[in-house]
């Protein structure tokens, strides 16, 4: 009975990462006139985000929730700064995945893999 369980954990542990590899990695950035556009870096719990604007307070890092779809922003710049709450994988037909990041009223940026 033991043995069941502990390979049961491990199975679904083992499962977690796969999850995340998803959308960890760097991601290019922009919006729909690419006025702003700029570098998303996510790593397990983390994400770095840099403007190509001077002085951009989105700039910066902040933690993110792991879903199956995508990623939920926390707190840091994409954040505060632009009010950005999620990062969805959406298929792309060039990319074959991408991010959309959006707020709670429009998907504010296209996110696709550098």
């Amino acid at each position: 009975m033991r043995r069941i369980a502990l390979i049961a954990a491990l199975t679904a542990l083992s499962a977690t990462p796969a999850f995340a590899q998803a959308y960890s990695g760097n991601w290019a950035c922009r919006d729909a006139t690419t006025a702003r556009a700029g570098i998303l870096t996510i790593y397990g719990g983390v994400y770095g985000f840099a403007s190509t604007i001077v002085g951009d307070p989105s700039s910066g890092t902040g933690t993110i929730t792991g879903y199956e779809d995508g990623v939920g922003f926390n707190d840091g710049g994409l954040k505060t700064g632009r009010g950005i709450q999620a990062g969805r994988m959406i298929p792309d037909p060039t990319y074959g995945t991408a991010i959309q990041l959006e707020t709670s009223e429009a998907i504010v940026m296209l996110c696709t893999p550098r």
